[in-house]
């Protein structure tokens, strides 16, 4: 077929012919570039397309048409393109209604008519759609399959894996047909799932997320013994360092021992970042700091634990679980918070089987028609809230305060508010869950009431704070009572450094106990609990290294 194709619909001859040849001036050498004038006439063309074996890379769809409008054509689209980027073209009067429909479906950006000059108002949008499709190809979902059960705790993980690291896959049950010839195939039967086959043909049984890594090529081991900065996790803060460190010249690498993102990566909405006016997912988000990583020469690892870390004369150097070890001049902690356990009767028993931390974006689906149950107050639970309640038949939030005022930004609450499938319960905490193989029903104790009701329940979302992942650290840097890691006018007592200083400065307002070593984001004590906050940490971060190594 050819160049893969830019598709672009519009029921305005007049725009249509406008916007294709403002298209063709641009990138009709590399792309073809179809038009249409209703959407059944670019799902025909679509269908076409797939047929004969073509490639779609972006598709732009006005959202005014009658019949089918943009978002009903995109999302149609998506089931035969789903790696085409995707956007909205809309009058300046229909932006409002533009941005709530892209909380719908999962689309890219939005144009606003007119676009004059293309040069600052078309051309930076549909170059960055390009180079997010070139970034991930147009893989098509079965190219990895997953054959597992939906109540398997190991199956999960793999599944919540693949989905973080953005791999497409296609999941199998072991009790559905294909799934059963798929074992039968690899010779193992249902008691060895995970079942992963790679797009080769490649049978793994029960794999660990390395070999999943390596086989899906992500990269788990270095390229270079010695660095002028390692990042230790790579959430936005981790993002942020990796991002500015390494299109300032540093030898770059940031470690991440599940997938880049962290929770900020789970979240199912961010609508208070700076510069997204119509909110941006997690995994978008995430998506595009890793490859503004990449294309700056950042290394990323993933999959590999850090056990350790001590100064080794002027190097840093940190171990890894496996035993290795690897040194830099200078280190940023990045490793964020994870998600404080919940400790009720039966919970640890049936985690990944129908108890989970964080939004878990792979259950939306298996949740439609279900009663969904979320514990917690904070934003992060609030927009799990907003996401699950697209597949539930009701969503129901249990608070352990009295009201969402003190914990949940006003423009959640009012969104929650707004939907009819989502009640909150506030003083309400769970004491309990039962199931047999997987969740059933919790028993939820009513501080208001005095009364504790046990109700059904298939599926349980946990967002009850956070803990810093930092026991690894052991005494190498100084920590608060909690953990989270002391930096900069924290270490500082009645104007006295920290023991074992060896500088004549006090140390800069990132940097750990340690000279060299650097804390930004939520592991940072007193730190601000926001994606946009640990992003600029991750910034600074770099900032002080230069410092640092200028001092050097």
């Amino acid at each position: 077929m050819g160049h893969p194709a830019i598709l672009t619909v519009d029921d305005d001859p007049a725009v249509s012919r406008a916007i294709a040849r403002d298209l063709r001036r641009r990138y009709g050498d590399q792309y073809r570039i179809l038009r249409a004038s209703s959407a059944t006439e670019a799902l025909e063309a679509l269908k076409e397309l797939k047929l004969r074996g073509g490639r779609v890379a972006v598709m732009l769809a006005d959202y005014r048409m009658p019949q089918v409008n943009g978002i009903e054509f995109l999302e149609q689209a998506m089931d035969l393109f789903p790696n085409a980027r995707r956007a909205l073209l809309t009058a300046y009067a229909d932006t409002d209604a533009a941005i709530q429909a892209i909380n719908v479906v999962d689309v890219d950006h939005y144009l606003l008519k007119p676009w004059d000059p293309p040069e600052e108002k078309l051309y930076p949008v549909i170059d960055a759609l390009l180079d997010a499709w070139v970034a991930t190809g147009d893989r098509e979902m079965e190219d990895i399959r997953v054959v597992g059960h939906r109540w398997s705790e190991p199956s999960y993980e793999i599944r919540d894996f693949l989905a973080r690291n953005l791999v497409p896959y296609k999941w199998l049950g072991a009790d559905e047909s294909e799934g059963r010839r798929l074992l039968e195939a690899a010779g193992v039967g249902p008691e060895s799932i995970p079942l992963v086959v790679t797009a080769d043909g490649r049978a793994m049984t029960q794999p660990s997320t390395t070999e999943v890594a390596e086989a899906v090529g992500l990269s788990t081991a270095p390229g270079r013994d010695f660095y002028d900065l390692i990042i230790v996790g790579g959430g936005p803060a981790g993002l942020g360092a990796a991002v500015y460190g390494a299109s300032e010249g540093l030898r770059t690498l940031l470690v991440e021992r599940q997938a880049v993102g962290g929770q900020a990566g789970q979240s199912s909405r961010i609508e208070n970042y700076l510069g997204f006016p119509d909110g941006i997912s997690g995994a978008q988000l995430t998506d595009r700091a890793r490859r503004q990583a990449g294309k700056f020469e950042a290394e990323v690892l993933t999959t590999r634990d850090v056990t350790g870390l001590r100064p080794d004369g002027s190097a840093r150097t940190l171990t890894f679980a496996d035993g290795g070890e690897i040194s830099a001049h200078s280190i940023v902690l990045a490793t964020g918070v994870a998600y404080r356990p919940l400790v009720a009767d039966g919970v640890a028993e049936l985690t990944g089987q129908g108890v989970y931390y964080g939004s878990a974006s792979t259950e939306g689906p298996s949740c439609a028609g279900t009663d969904v149950y979320i514990v917690g107050g904070a934003n992060s639970a609030g927009q799990a809230a907003l996401f699950f309640a697209r597949y539930a038949k009701t969503v129901t939030l249990l608070v352990r305060g009295a009201a969402l005022e003190s914990s949940m930004s006003y423009y959640l609450i009012q969104q929650l508010n707004k939907i009819d499938n989502i009640r909150v319960r506030t003083r309400c905490e769970v004491v309990s869950a039962q199931g047999d193989g997987h969740l059933q029903a919790i028993t939820i104790c009513d501080s208001k009431e005095g009364v504790s009701t046990t109700v059904e329940c298939g599926y349980l979302f946990v967002f009850i704070g956070a803990e810093p992942r930092t026991d690894w650290l052991g005494a190498a840097v100084s920590r608060d009572e909690k953990g989270f890691v002391y930096t900069g006018p924290d270490l500082l007592s009645n104007g006295t450094r920290p023991a074992g200083w060896d500088r004549e400065r006090d140390p800069f307002y990132l940097e750990c106990s340690v000279p060299g070593i650097f804390a930004a984001g939520d592991v940072r004590a007193n730190s601000v609990k926001r994606v946009a906050s640990a992003v600029g940490e991750g910034a600074m971060a770099v900032t002080l290294v230069h410092r640092y190594l200028e001092a050097q």
